[in-house]
């Protein structure tokens, strides 16, 4: 059973296979290889990321030394690449917010709000660090739990938009209070694996001798709403491979739009690769698909096969269509349907449906994952690539109420011209309207008699 994916899951942007085309520069650090379209197997590198280091003193990196965020992000927004990329953003940011959908059509009834309690220590924890700032810096940390801003997060480490306070700007005692009330929301381990991935950025800002515009503060952190018990607000941190949306609705969670990843994806000999075991799963059940289910999972077969569609490419995104700006998306189903896996595999599925939750507390995330398992002949598992791990990798779970990606990219701040596995990116989305929680919203306003838009 499949189900087609046509040109409306990238962007507008194609591969091109002309000769020569792959050296073509789009801008200082990305090339036309990324996608371009070829024939050959991708050669992997392992885990090997220093051998694609740029010399100290080379042209990509060498200007830039010195500057700090605003300095580099200014000079960046005259590339004609960037600016293309960022009036294709503003016009999707523009749009009224509907949210993701397979069809175009959003699906009402998928989200039924089951209020959990009042989250007076997350109130505590928001209170604690609102203390910490003046009122200048509160002016611009809060916003209206409506607000726009919440959906101008990116993942660039150059800045397009400035929403809420900047890390590395606070003093100590205030990053302290800001990550606080991120810990305070997620569950343990979800905390860890969102520090790891800020930690990582810090190990490639050290990488590249580049500190001041990599490093483990380079996050805008925002507040949206009044932190009331029992109310609804949350909160947004975001920047370099970071980027996640915390929101509670009378106690119910919502951790989505939550984009993570890392360039490179493991430090030296400290831990291992940020999503090892998430790819371990995937590449566990995707080896256990039959010749019949991998004829209809497998929908490209490589992440830069020539089949794919004008479109499929986009040289930011790559092969993953649920990152920022794509709020209102529409991504066909494509691959294999849960209901032709067995239970084992079905099993796997969810482990991996578990890892994408990780971030929500233990209780919440059973809540999340009980929605996502009641769908589950309508669970879509597509895979771009080879299956037996010996090349990069695309994959994607879609439901009415999940998307979830992995995609393996070509290099930014290193020089891998094709993708690699240790350059991920990952994104996980509650479609149907339910991003930002907003679905939850809406069923607290109407239960409030608050018929606020």
């Amino acid at each position: 059973m499949t189900a087609d994916a046509g040109a409306d899951a990238g962007a507008d942007t194609s591969a091109d296979t002309g000769t020569g085309a792959a050296d073509e520069q789009l801008d200082g650090f990305f090339s036309a290889a990324r996608v371009t379209a070829r024939d050959e197997a991708i050669e992997l590198a392992g885990t090997d990321f220093r051998r694609f280091l740029y010399d100290h003193d080379d042209e990509t990196l060498a200007p830039w030394r010195g500057m700090g965020y605003q300095e580099f992000s200014d000079a960046r927004r005259d590339d004609r690449f960037l600016q293309a990329l960022l009036d294709e953003w503003n016009a999707e940011l523009d749009e009224p917010f509907a949210g993701v959908t397979s069809d175009g059509v959003v699906r009402p009834g998928l989200y039924d709000l089951a209020e959990r309690g009042d989250d007076a220590e997350l109130v505590a924890a928001a209170e604690g660090a609102l203390a910490t700032l003046t009122d200048e810096q509160r002016e611009a940390f809060r916003h209206p739990l409506d607000s726009k801003e919440w959906r101008a997060w990116s993942n660039p480490e150059f800045v397009f938009h400035r929403v809420g306070l900047r890390l590395e700007d606070l003093s100590e005692e205030q990053v302290a209070a800001m990550l606080g009330l991120v810990e305070a929301s997620l569950s343990a381990e979800g905390y860890e694996r969102v520090r790891e991935a800020m930690q990582l950025n810090g190990f490639l800002g050290e990488l590249v001798d580049l500190p001041t515009i990599l490093n483990d503060r380079s996050y805008w952190v925002a507040l949206y709403g009044d932190p009331v018990a029992g109310g609804a607000w949350g909160w947004q941190l975001f920047g370099h491979h970071v980027a996640v949306h915390f929101v509670t609705v009378a106690g119910r969670h919502v951790v989505a739009p939550v984009f993570l990843g890392a360039e490179p994806a493991l430090s030296d000999g400290e831990r291992p690769p940020i999503f090892e075991a998430r790819e371990e799963t995937a590449l566990e059940l995707a080896a256990s698909l039959t010749d019949e289910q991998r004829a209809a999972a497998v929908v490209y077969a490589s992440v830069l096969d020539p089949k794919m569609p004008a479109g499929r490419l986009h040289p930011a995104d790559e092969r993953h269509v649920a990152g920022a700006f794509h709020d209102n998306r529409l991504i066909p189903y494509e691959g294999i349907s849960a209901y032709d896996l067995d239970d084992e595999q079905w099993a796997l599925l969810l482990d991996l449906v578990e890892d994408y939750l990780l971030l929500l507390r233990p209780d919440q995330r059973r809540l999340t994952r009980a929605d996502v398992e009641e769908h589950r002949d309508e669970t879509w598992f597509a895979w771009y690539g080879g299956t037996d791990g010996t090349q990069p990798f695309y994959f994607r779970i879609q439901s009415p109420v999940i998307v979830a990606e992995l995609d393996h990219h070509a290099g930014v701040w290193l020089n891998n011209r094709v993708p690699q596995r240790f350059h991920v990116h990952s994104t996980l989305r509650l479609p149907n309207g339910n991003d930002y929680g907003r679905a939850y919203v809406e069923q607290w306003r109407a239960r409030q008699g608050d018929t606020q838009a």
